[in-house]
């Protein structure tokens, strides 16, 4: 960690077509090696098989799938005298934020078989209906944070 100063916040511009800056944060996370119009190409088309296939605006299916996706607590570890425990603590938002949209990523790219935004559709339905596998790593990151409440005191 930096001792000098806290590195300053980037402002994100919203993204041309639906002018929601969570979605440009996500075609950020979504490119791989400075490509954005590829990442744009598959997320807007994405939002195009969503649009058809749930008949509802795809933004506001993106954003639920978000909400279902965005965990509350997590643990971190923390060495106490020689031992390593597993403390839970509550994440904030920012960083609730990025790890939902970190895991939507990771597991559309699990699936195999298809094209990319396929996969991505599929795995953004699936979170907005509160399924499919990132919502399950968010309830698995939770019960491991209820397992070990015990060691709460520890927190820092």
């Amino acid at each position: 960690m930096a001792r000098r100063r806290i590195a300053a916040k980037r402002e994100i511009t919203a993204d041309p077509i639906y002018n929601s800056k969570i979605l440009a944060k996500f075609m950020n996370k979504l490119m791989k090696d400075g490509k954005k119009s590829k990442a744009e190409k598959i997320c807007y088309g994405c939002f195009d098989i969503v649009e058809k296939k749930t008949k509802k605006n795809p933004l506001d299916v993106f954003l639920s799938a978000m909400d279902n996706v965005r965990p509350t607590l997590e643990v971190r570890s923390r060495r106490v005298g020689g031992a390593t425990y597993q403390v839970p603590t509550e994440v904030r938002p920012d960083r609730a934020e990025t790890l939902a949209m970190r895991w939507i990523i990771q597991f559309s790219q699990g699936r195999k078989g298809r094209p990319m935004k396929e996969k991505l559709a599929e795995e953004i339905m699936l979170a907005s209906r509160g399924e499919g596998a990132a919502v399950k790593k968010k309830i698995d990151t939770y019960k491991m944070a209820e397992a070990n409440r015990a060691f709460a005191h520890y927190r820092w």
